[in-house]
């Protein structure tokens, strides 16, 4: 019988006003420059979260090759954009912060900090003793540069490509029975409530909080796992009870406003996580149908909302570009759901890295 395999993070949904602008700007400092897709269309299957309606867009699916989850990039078209009422700030219910991988962090706080990027705090320690810093892009999106060693391929780069996320959630409890049995994320690295001097520079994060690492218990599995590597979650909720209590990050707004929009997770055979799903008593929120394109790459993508409302995205990959000049086209219907593929196959992504 086939079972569900969670291959790792794919990729963060961040919505912007500008593409173009923005991917040009990840390229330069996070190193996201291997394109995966660019299509422009409409998304009409998010009717939930798009007004009722479907809603013109633009986006592009970036990854940068030294490993970790990639970055999908949507620009809204054809309306006004909805910006949160406020900066989000530590414990508000929605995804907080996007995590890059750094192999030096040290290199990467210098470089960004002499460049004059905006980077909100020193280099602390996590609750287990990771370095890691806190910056924001130009459009307020928080993104933790933290040390991990994790190679696909070695490459001289400041940083990887995603680890993560952290969320910021209504009921912990809850929250970790979501990600640890759906998604595998079923290993507690810490579970710590305080204050946190590593917080402390950022929006709201003198709270007093909850604070719970977990991280998945196996090894990536799965034709893709190779290059998006490890990763881990990262959950917090806001203890406050008064006036810094946690509001929605996206309340009143739809999807694909600028923000961090969704989580999503490469997976393999949709039929068995459905189950799995519904044993939850949760259902898909939106579903692709079998055969959905974005650009060159093809899949199937569903929806689920977790415990706090944040939308988790996942996608079976049946194709993926790996060589668009030379036409070559990657099949994934036919491949071992547990093993990588050959690198020889994978590494061929260097020849969609775009050069500037």
């Amino acid at each position: 019988m086939k079972q569900t395999v969670i291959c790792g993070i794919q990729q963060v949904g961040i919505g912007v006003k500008s593409v173009k602008e923005a991917w040009t700007w990840y390229i330069d400092n996070f190193g996201f420059d291997v394109k995966i897709f660019d299509d422009e269309g409409t998304a009409s299957l998010m009717l939930p979260y798009t007004g009722g309606k479907p809603q013109p867009r633009y986006a592009i699916l970036a990854l940068n090759l030294r490993g970790g989850g990639g970055f999908e990039i949507w620009e809204p078209r054809g309306r006004e954009l909805n910006y949160p009422a406020r900066i989000p700030r530590v414990g508000d219910y929605g995804i907080f912060t996007a995590k890059i991988k750094s192999p030096d962090v040290l290199a990467a706080y210098k470089a960004f900090t002499s460049k004059g990027l905006n980077v909100l705090s020193p280099i602390n320690e996590t609750p287990d003793g990771r370095k890691h810093f806190f910056m924001m892009d130009p459009w307020n999106n928080l993104f933790e540069i933290e040390e991990d060693s994790y190679v696909f391929i070695n490459q001289k780069s400041l940083t990887g490509g995603a680890n993560g996320a952290i969320l910021g959630v209504a009921d912990m409890d809850r929250s970790i029975n979501f990600y640890s049995k759906l998604l595998g994320y079923d290993t507690v690295v810490y579970d710590k409530t305080g204050q946190f001097k590593d917080l402390e520079q950022l929006p709201g994060g003198s709270i007093n909080c909850r604070r719970v690492l977990l991280k998945p218990s196996k090894a990536p599995q799965g034709p893709l796992s190779e290059i998006m590597g490890t990763s881990h979650i990262e959950l917090i909720q806001n203890l406050e009870t008064d006036t810094d209590k946690a509001a929605k990050i996206y309340e009143g707004r739809l999807w694909g406003d600028p923000g961090f929009i969704h989580l999503c997770f490469d997976i393999r055979n949709m039929d068995t996580l459905h189950e799995e799903v519904k044993d939850l008593g949760l259902d898909f929120v939106c579903d692709s149908g079998l055969d959905f394109d974005m650009g060159d790459a093809n899949g199937h993508f569903t929806y689920v909302e977790d415990p706090s409302g944040t939308l988790i995205e996942f996608v079976e990959t049946f194709k993926v570009p790996i060589a668009k000049k030379l036409g070559l086209v990657l099949s994934l219907a036919d491949k071992d759901d547990l093993k990588p593929l050959p690198r020889y196959l994978t590494k061929a992504l260097r020849f969609l890295r775009t050069r500037k």
